[in-house]
C-alpha cells in the first residue's frame, strides 16, 4: 500500500495491539456521539484533552536544513527520480515529499497499530450501522495562500480521488460511495454495506486538494506546477529529476495541534535523486546529502569506513525496526503459461541459496522471510489452528492439501552455493510438470526452451540475480538480468511486462482493504495494482474478505495466517530476506527521540528528528 509519512499512512506494522507500553482507552459508542479520534476496533490511547504524543520531543526546537534520498514511495513515486508534483494518479513521477504539502481529515499516531486523531477534522461521529462518518471541520484550517479549508474541498478531494486517483487509491476506495458537504464545516462520508473495515481511515488519512485551485486545472495530468497545499511544507526550490527542496510554512494554520506538536521541525527538507545507488552512497560521503538509511548489508559492512565516519562527523546508528516487515522476494508472473504450473516455480525456489547469498554478499545480516506477513503473529505456523481450520473447510479439495498442514518453508540449504540435494529436488519437480531436458536445455511441455528474464532497474542487485542465476544453469534453465531505466522499469511492471521481478509487500498495521490490491483476482487483471504474481485464487478472494471483515484483532490475525497458508502453498515467489532493524548514518548536526515509535515510517525521520545548532556548530569547526 501506499508508505506515507506518520500524519497519512495506517501504519507499516501489522500485528495485536499490544498493552505494553500503553493502556488503550475506549472510545466513545459509535452512536453519533462526537469523537476526537478513532481506530479500527474501538481503542484510542490518547483521551481527548491529550497535548502531545509521547515519541515526540514537544521542546524540539525549529530550524535547520535536513536532506536525504528516497527511501520508501508512494503511488507514481520513483526512488530515482520525478516530473511531476501530483504524486496521486498514475501518470508521471510524482515527487517525493508531496505528502508533507497536504493536511488530512486526520493523522495517525505512530505508537499505536491503526489509531487516528483530529487534524482538519476535530471530531467524527459515526451512524450506528458504521456507514457513514460526519466528520466536523477545524474553523481554523486554512490552507497555504490564506484561504479557507472547507468541507467542500474535503468532498471534493476524496471524490476526485475515487474517480481519477492512482489505480491503487481506487481500488481502497472500493467500498467509499460518496462524501458530500452538508456546510463549510461538516463533510459525510457514506460507506457501502459490508465495507471494508479499514476504509474509513484510509479515506480520513487521504490529502486534502483545494476545489477553487483544481476549477480550472485537470487533476488526472501529469504537471510541474507546484499545487496549493495546506501541509507543513511548500515546494521551495527544485530541478526536475535531480532535487526538490520543501520549505516549512512558519505559520502553518495546525502547528500547535496536539497531533503536530513536537514534529516538523526542519525548515528545509531535502530530496535527491540519483540513478544509481553507488552514485548516491558516494554523495553521502561527499556531504552531498546528510541522512541516510542503509539497506545494503555488504555496503554497510564494508564502505563505511571514510573520513568523515573515522573523526566522528558522521555517526551511524543501528535502531529497532519493530514494524512486521512484509514480504520480499522475487515473484513469478503467472500470467505466463511457463509460470502456470506451481512445481516449476517450486523448482526455483529450491534453486536459490539464501544461505550462501546472505553469508557471502550480505555478511549475514539478514534473516530468511517465508510469508508475506514476515515478523508479526499473522504469520502461519504449525498445523492449522481450530479457527484457521474453519475459515479453510470450505476450499477443501480447491486449494492444496498443504493448506491444511504445516506451511510451506523454504528450504535451508549447506551453504555451499550449490546444493547437490536441492538442485535434485528442483530437477525432480521439473521432470514432473513435463519439462524434460533435451539437446541440453530444459523446455517446457510445448517443446520451447525454459528461459527467464529478471526485470531489474538498478545495478546494486545484481550480484544477489548472478548467484541465483548459477543455480539455474545446472537446471538446463537459461536466464539473465535485463537492467533498465527506471521509468522504463516503472512503465513494464505498472503493465505486468515482465517475467520474474523483486516486489516488496509492505502491509498495514491492521490489514484490510490494503489486502486486496495485492492479493485478489481484481487486483490481477487491474494494471497498475501491486498484485504482480497475478495471484488469482477463488479461495484468497473469499478469505481477504474474511480478514476485511474481521470483527475482532483475533478473527483478524485468524484470517490472515489462512490467507498466508493459501499463498504459500501457491508458490507464488522466491522469498528473500528481511532484517529488524534500521542502520542509518547522518552528518552530525541532527538530534532524535531516544527510540522511534514502534508504527512509525523507518526511524521518523524527517518527521520527529530536529536541528541541533551546538553540534552542526562544531561540525563545522571540523572542516
Amino acid at each position: 500500500m501506499a508508505l506515507f509519512t506518520r500524519r497519512h499512512a495506517l501504519g507499516l506494522g501489522i500485528g495485536a495491539l499490544s498493552a505494553a507500553g500503553f493502556r488503550a482507552t475506549p472510545a466513545l459508542a459509535e452512536n453519533g456521539a462526537e469523537m476526537h479520534g478513532m481506530s479500527v476496533f474501538g481503542d484510542l490511547k490518547y483521551p481527548a484533552d491529550f497535548q502531545v504524543f509521547d515519541y515526540v520531543n514537544p521542546k524540539a526546537p525549529k530550524g535547520g536544513f535536513f536532506s536525504t534520498i528516497p527511501s520508501t514511495r508512494a503511488y507514481n513515486q520513483s526512488f530515482y527520480t520525478f516530473s511531476s508534483f501530483n504524486a496521486f494518479i498514475l501518470k508521471g513521477e510524482g515527487a517525493k515529499g508531496m505528502e508533507l504539502t497536504f493536511d488530512s481529515l486526520m493523522a495517525r499516531a505512530a505508537d499505536e497499530p491503526d489509531a487516528m486523531y483530529g487534524l482538519a477534522a476535530k471530531s467524527v461521529s459515526i451512524s450506528p450501522d458504521k456507514l457513514t462518518y460526519r466528520f466536523t471541520m477545524r474553523p481554523e484550517a486554512r490552507f497555504n495562500d490564506g484561504s479557507k479549508l472547507t468541507a467542500q474541498d474535503v468532498a471534493f478531494s476524496l471524490n476526485t480521488l475515487k474517480e481519477k486517483g492512482h489505480p491503487l487509491i481506487v481500488v481502497q476506495l472500493r467500498d467509499f460511495v460518496k462524501a458530500e458537504a452538508a456546510d463549510d464545516a461538516t463533510v459525510i462520508v457514506t460507506f457501502a454495506p459490508n465495507r471494508a473495515r479499514d476504509v474509513p481511515l484510509y479515506v480520513a488519512s487521504l490529502p486534502i486538494f483545494s476545489k477553487t485551485y483544481y476549477a480550472t486545472r485537470q487533476f488526472e495530468e501529469s504537471t510541474i506546477e507546484v499545487p496549493l497545499g495546506s501541509g507543513p511544507y511548500k515546494v521551495g526550490k527544485f530541478e526536475v529529476n535531480r532535487f526538490v527542496e520543501y520549505n516549512r510554512v512558519k505559520d502553518w494554520w495546525a502547528a500547535d495541534l496536539p497531533v503536530n506538536r513536537g514534529s516538523y521541525n526542519f525548515d528545509i527538507v531535502r530530496y535527491e535523486f540519483y540513478r544509481d545507488r553507488d552514485v548516491a552512497f558516494e554523495g553521502f560521503t561527499g556531504k552531498n546529502y546528510l541522512f541516510r538509511e542503509e539497506f545494503t548489508a555488504r555496503v554497510w559492512a564494508t564502505r563505511y569506513d571514510f573520513p568523515a565516519i573515522k573523526d566522528g562527523r558522521v555517526k551511524r546508528e543501528t535502531l529497532p525496526d519493530e514494524t512486521p516487515s512484509g514480504g520480499q522476494g522475487w515473484f513469478f508472473n503467472t500470467r505466463l503459461d511457463k509460470f502456470k504450473d506451481p512445481r516449476v516455480r517450486e523448482a526455483l525456489v529450491y534453486a536459490f541459496d539464501f544461505e550462501w547469498t546472505n553469508k557471502t554478499i550480505m555478511y549475514d545480516a539478514y534473516a530468511r522471510s517465508v510469508s508475506p506477513f514476515q515478523n508479526s503473529d499473522m504469520v502461519a505456523t504449525g498445523l492449522p489452528s481450530p479457527e484457521e481450520l474453519k475459515l479453510l473447510e470450505p476450499f477443501r479439495g480447491q486449494v492444496p492439501d498443504e493448506v491444511f498442514g504445516e506451511p510451506f518453508v523454504p528450504p535451508v540449504s549447506d551453504g555451499s552455493g550449490q546444493d547437490r540435494a536441492l538442485l535434485r529436488k528442483a530437477t525432480q519437480l521439473l521432470n514432473e510438470a513435463g519439462c524434460i531436458v533435451k539437446d541440453g536445455k530444459r523446455r517446457l511441455p510445448n517443446g520451447e526452451p525454459l528461459t527467464i528474464e529478471f526485470l531489474l532497474d538498478e545495478p546494486t542487485f545484481q550480484p544477489h540475480h548472478a548467484s541465483f542465476i548459477k543455480n539455474l544453469t545446472p537446471l538446463g534453465i537459461d536466464a539473465n538480468i535485463r537492467l533498465i531505466d527506471v521509468v522504463q522499469y516503472r512503465a513494464r511492471v505498472e503493465a505486468f511486462d515482465f517475467e520474474v521481478t523483486t516486489q516488496r509487500i509492505s502491509m498495514s498495521a491492521t490489514p484490510g482493504d490494503s489486502l486486496r490490491p495485492y492479493f485478489t483476482s481484481h487486483a490481477a487483471a487491474t494494471k497498475g495494482s501491486y498484485n504482480l504474481a497475478g495471484v488469482a485464487n477463488p479461495a484468497i478472494d473469499a478469505l481477504v474478505e474474511k480478514a476485511i471483515a474481521a470483527e475482532t484483532r483475533a478473527d483478524l490475525t485468524f484470517a490472515c495466517r489462512a490467507i498466508d497458508r493459501v499463498f504459500r502453498a501457491g508458490r507464488y515467489w522466491v522469498p528473500q530476506w528481511y532484517s529488524g532493524k534500521h542502520r542509518v548514518a547522518y552528518w552530525d548536526q541532527f538530534a532524535h527521540p531516544e527510540k522511534p515509535a514502534k508504527y512509525a515510517q523507518g526511524v521518523g525521520a524527517p518527521e520527529n528528528w530536529w536541528y541541533d545548532a551546538a553540534k552542526a556548530a562544531k561540525l563545522e569547526q571540523a572542516k
